[in-house]
């Protein structure tokens, strides 16, 4: 344990930086504060270049939004809804990123913070002011592309001047009643080799589909279920008390985006304890599976893989977010 990441007392010298309308709802108070010392480009830190003031939930939905699409290297688009991922995709630009982001889950991309990894340009900001956002956050943006946003006055839209480091090391800081939860950044993905534990190994196709499913779900709230093919997004489950369950709601997203997850691989942030979701994965179609392992009973949801003839690897690490 890195004693050295925790020391004794635990000083915060913030800087209020602004007070907000309220704060999740309309009856709390809220504030936006800095920490001068630790700056991270972001939703807190960026240029509000035109929109209504930010909210408390809009700074939350914004940061979750721009640190998942810091993960990818290549053109990167994710939606956010309510701190959750609902769409997210690689591109050859970054409107072809978004417009498959958005094919995910349309429904719940309408008042939704976009966020991409690089510069808005003006293809994309002419399919951003289709639909109804709340935020649009970038490291950087085409005068073209403002001037196409200014059509939509309200919508904040937010320049970074740069994309965060999802490797870089740093303590995050929650508050219960009576204390304080400090504990180091989840700044990794994987933890080593991908490795398979099926009779058939992943394709390459498959594998790099199962690295950006992975990496999404990281960024889902547990229990999350990512399905994803050809690098975007096709079914996203999030947050419900069962894994199983999570697997259905992103099964049932798919089919209301009319996605077809024949092919698709699944990603889950934790072990599966039972067969279930991997069966659930064969009626859907999927080829490929990625999960932490670590159960008691990782075997029978690798005897279930290999009688669908599905591929299966260990991740090694888990991606709990709460």
């Amino acid at each position: 344990m890195a004693d050295a990441d925790f020391p004794e007392e635990l000083i915060l010298k913030l800087k209020r930086a602004e007070m907000l309308r309220y704060g999740e709802n309309p009856h709390q108070n809220g504030a936006l504060y800095l920490d001068p010392e630790n700056p991270r480009p972001g939703a807190a830190t960026a240029r509000c270049v035109q929109g209504k003031e930010l909210s408390y939930n809009n700074f939350q939905d914004a940061d979750a939004a721009f640190e998942c699409v810091a993960e990818f290297e290549e053109p990167a688009v994710v939606i956010v809804k309510h701190m959750n991922p609902c769409g997210a995709a690689l591109g050859e630009n970054v409107r072809e990123a978004y417009l498959r982001a958005l094919a995910c889950d349309p429904v719940s991309a309408f008042g939704g913070i976009v966020a991409a990894n690089s510069k808005v340009t003006a293809d994309l900001a002419s399919e951003l002011v289709k639909i109804f956002l709340e935020v649009i956050i970038a490291p950087s943006a085409e005068e073209e592309a403002l001037a196409i946003l200014a059509a939509k006055p309200n919508v904040r839209v937010l320049l970074t001047g740069e994309m965060p480091d999802p490797a870089a090391r740093s303590l995050t800081i929650r508050s219960i009643s009576g204390g304080y939860l400090v504990q180091t950044r989840d700044e990794k993905v994987f933890d080593g080799e991908l490795t398979a534990v099926t009779k058939r190994a992943p394709t390459a196709t498959e594998l790099s589909d199962l690295s950006f499913a992975f990496t999404v779900c990281k960024h889902v709230k547990s229990n999350a279920i990512v399905y994803a093919k050809n690098g975007a997004t096709v079914g996203i489950g999030a947050g419900q008390m069962s894994r199983i369950y999570s697997a259905k709601l992103a099964t049932l997203k798919a089919q209301e985006s009319n996605l077809s997850l024949k092919g698709a691989v699944l990603a889950s942030d934790a072990f599966m304890p039972f067969p279930d979701v991997v069966q659930a994965a064969a009626e859907a179609g999927a080829s490929a599976i990625i999960q932490p392992g670590g159960s008691k009973n990782d075997q029978e949801s690798i005897d279930a893989a290999n009688k669908a003839d599905i591929a299966m690897v260990f991740s090694g690490i888990r991606h709990f977010r709460h």
